[in-house]
């Protein structure tokens, strides 16, 4: 059979790394193990066929994600033609409160000093003679 023929049924984590929801076959496979991915709110195992029209959640972080697969497919696509393939029916509240979980855990990554980003040279060593002086006094 060739494999840009449509077919009725493919395997979930298959679609998941075809329609790039996950950029490699394995973690689509890892996050089905997790029960991160449901179809029509039944957690399933990587082997579960999907179907058009089924609706799947994927949970990523901070966001779940609501898709219904619109054609199923075998072979990676194209970002510009994932569109062809799924429709997103997550919430644009969702979107939101996930974009701002992400601000939340960036700027608490980051050194938030006078110029924002990374620490100075200077700031650096004055950080390095604060804490040595803690160690001193303990």
């Amino acid at each position: 059979m060739d494999p840009d023929t449509p077919r009725e049924t493919v395997r979930v984590d298959k679609w998941l790394w075809a329609v790039r929801i996950f950029k490699t076959r394995s973690l689509a496979s890892q996050a089905c193990r997790l029960n991160q991915i449901r179809i029509n709110d039944r957690a399933v195992k990587p082997s579960r066929l999907v179907r058009v029209g089924d609706t799947l959640s994927v949970e990523k972080g901070a966001l779940t994600r609501l898709l219904r697969v619109k054609e199923c497919l075998h072979r990676r696509i194209g970002a510009s033609e994932v569109a062809n393939f799924l429709e997103d029916l997550t919430t644009p509240e969702a979107l939101e409160k996930a974009r701002e979980a992400r601000e939340a855990s960036r700027r608490n990554r980051v050194y938030e000093g006078d110029e924002g980003g990374r620490p100075s040279k200077r700031n650096r060593r004055q950080m390095e003679a604060f804490e040595s002086q803690e160690c001193a006094s303990e």
